[in-house]
């Protein structure tokens, strides 16, 4: 049986066929590169997009969201939606992590890939395993320990069971 976090993305993206989305009212768009100067310079965002970062990340548009959260891809269109509280009061590093993380998703996005295929609970997903490796080797990269990396991975809507499973799929030591 697939997650909650299916079922609200099914219900987020039928919002997306109203004329209006109540979800994005006052929402602000931006491009990424407005936002984000100088990400496409960025070794990690180059190893996601090669030669065409620059192209790819200054045609990729960001929305800035009234809803608390973090940040993810929508399913429709594959442009970035992130909450406005975490980018004013998260933790810069895990910002920045978490923008990796969803960047491959953006390139999953582009190449066709389902990025919230319904066969596949939230952590046995392959488009999310890849995703959590590259930003936990990007995590090494930055120098967090193991235990760091596990802190970094813990999310509210995961079980024990569930994060157990993921820090396994990303070859997590336990500390």
């Amino acid at each position: 049986m697939p997650g909650i976090d299916y079922y609200l993305f099914r219900i987020m993206r039928i919002f997306n066929y109203l004329p209006v989305n109540p979800l994005s009212i006052g929402n602000q768009k931006k491009m990424f590169l407005e936002y984000f100067k100088d990400f496409d310079k960025i070794p990690a965002a180059r190893g996601i997009f090669g030669n065409k970062t620059t192209e790819v990340l200054s045609k990729l548009t960001v929305e800035l969201s009234w809803l608390n959260g973090y940040m993810y891809v929508d399913g429709n269109d594959g442009h970035i939606v992130i909450s406005r509280s975490y980018l004013n009061s998260g933790n810069r590093t895990e910002i920045y992590l978490d923008l990796i993380h969803e960047l491959c998703h953006v390139k999953q996005f582009m190449e066709g890939k389902e990025l919230f295929d319904p066969r596949y609970a939230y952590v046995n997903r392959p488009t999310e395993i890849e995703a959590y490796r590259y930003c936990t080797k990007e995590a090494r990269r930055l120098g967090f320990s193991e235990e760091r990396i596990r802190r970094y991975l813990r999310t509210e809507w995961m079980s024990d069971r569930d994060f157990e499973q993921l820090v396994k799929s990303v070859n997590i030591s336990n500390t």
